[in-house]
C-alpha cells in the first residue's frame, strides 16, 4: 500500500507556528517573555516548511498527475497558494539573521504567488464553477498571498511596494467575502470534512492588519482597530459554532484556523506595544488562547506523525 498524497493544505501548519513565533517575539518586548521560545517556534516553523516544501516538490516531480489534480480541484485547488504564503512568512522569521536570505525567500514567495494566483484567478473568471465550491479557501491565492507579500516587503523596508500588494489583497477580500457568505447562508450546509476550511474565514481582517503594521510599524490608525475588531468578532463566532465546526474527527485541516488566530495575536501585541488601551486589556487573553489552541494542534499532529497516521496508507 502507498501513502496518501501530500496535500498543499499541510503548509497551513507553517502559518500557525510562524505566526505564534512572531507573537512570542513581541511578547518578549511587551512582557519580557523568554526570547528563546519565539525563536524556537520559528525554527520549528522553518523546519516544517522546509520538509514540506521538499516533499511537495518531490511529489510534483514523481507524481505530476497528483499535483495537477489538486490544482484543478474546485475547493483544494486554492491551497497551493500556501506554498507562497508560508515562504513569505519565513521572510519575517529569518530577516533579523540574514537580509540576503530574507530577500531570496521574498522573491521566491512573491514569484510563486503571482504565477499561481494569476493562473487560478484567470481560471475562475472563465466560469463553470459550482456555487457550493465557494468556500473560504478561495481567499488563499489573491487575499492571503497579497497580504503576506505586503508584509514581507514591509519587513524588508519597501513600504511603497507593500502598499501595492496590500491594496490588491484588500479589494480581493472585499469582492470575495459576499460570495462566501452567500454560499454559507443559502446553499446546503458545508459537509463536515470541509468545515475546517471555514477557519480561513477568520483570517483576512487580522492578516490585513498584520501586513499593514509591517508596512507602517508605528501606525495605530483607527482602521487597524476596526480590522482587529472584525477579526476578533469572527473568532468569537467560531467559538459559538465550535461543535458544528468540529464534527470532523481531528485532522491536519484544522490548522486552517491558526493563521487568523496567530495574526490576531500579533496585531493585538503590536497595538498593545503602541499603548492602545483596548489592546493592553485584550492582548493577554488572546495570546493565551492562541498558545493553547496551536499547542493542542501541534501535539495532536505530532501524535499522528509518530503513529504513522498523518498520511494514511491507501489500498492498492
Amino acid at each position: 500500500m502507498s501513502r496518501s498524497p501530500l496535500p498543499a493544505s499541510f503548509f497551513g501548519m507553517v502559518l500557525g507556528l510562524a505566526g505564534l513565533g512572531q507573537a512570542w517575539r513581541l511578547a518578549h518586548r511587551l512582557w519580557v517573555a523568554p526570547a528563546l521560545i519565539g525563536e524556537a517556534l520559528l525554527l520549528l516553523a522553518g523546519t516544517v516548511w522546509l520538509c514540506l516544501l521538499l516533499a511537495y516538490l518531490l511529489q510534483a516531480w514523481r507524481k505530476p498527475g497528483v499535483v495537477a489534480a489538486e490544482f484543478r480541484h474546485p475547493v483544494q485547488g486554492s491551497t497551493p497558494a500556501l506554498l507562497a504564503v508560508s515562504t513569505l512568512l519565513m521572510v519575517m522569521a529569518v530577516q533579523p539573521y540574514s537580509h540576503t536570505l530574507a530577500w531570496g525567500l521574498a522573491l521566491a514567495g512573491i514569484g510563486w504567488h503571482l504565477l499561481f494566483s494569476l493562473w487560478h484567478t484567470g481560471s475562475l473568471w472563465q466560469g463553470g464553477r459550482e456555487a457550493s465550491s465557494t468556500l473560504p479557501a478561495i481567499y488563499l491565492p489573491t487575499v492571503a498571498g497579497n497580504f503576506t507579500s505586503a508584509a514581507a516587503l514591509g519587513a524588508l523596508g519597501h513600504a511603497d511596494w507593500g502598499w501595492l500588494f496590500l491594496g490588491a489583497g484588500m479589494f480581493s477580500w472585499f469582492a470575495l467575502e459576499s460570495l462566501i457568505f452567500l454560499r454559507l447562508w443559502q446553499a446546503p450546509p458545508v459537509p463536515a470534512p470541509q468545515r475546517p476550511l471555514i477557519g480561513i474565514q477568520f483570517a483576512p481582517p487580522v492578516v490585513c492588519a498584520m501586513a499593514w503594521l509591517m508596512i507602517e510599524p508605528t501606525g495605530h490608525d483607527h482602521w487597524l482597530l476596526m480590522l482587529w475588531g472584525y477579526g476578533l468578532f469572527q473568532l468569537l463566532l467560531g467559538v459559538r459554532l465550535w461543535r458544528w465546526l468540529g464534527e470532523q474527527p481531528f485532522a491536519p485541516s484544522y490548522w486552517a484556523y491558526t493563521f487568523g488566530i496567530a495574526s490576531a495575536t500579533v496585531v493585538g501585541l503590536k497595538l498593545a506595544l503602541a499603548g492602545i488601551a483596548a489592546a493592553t486589556i485584550l492582548a493577554l487573553p488572546v495570546f493565551i488562547g492562541a498558545n493553547l489552541f496551536i499547542g493542542y494542534l501541534t501535539l495532536r499532529t505530532g501524535a499522528l506523525l509518530l503513529s504513522g497516521r498523518l498520511l494514511p496508507r491507501m489500498p492498492g
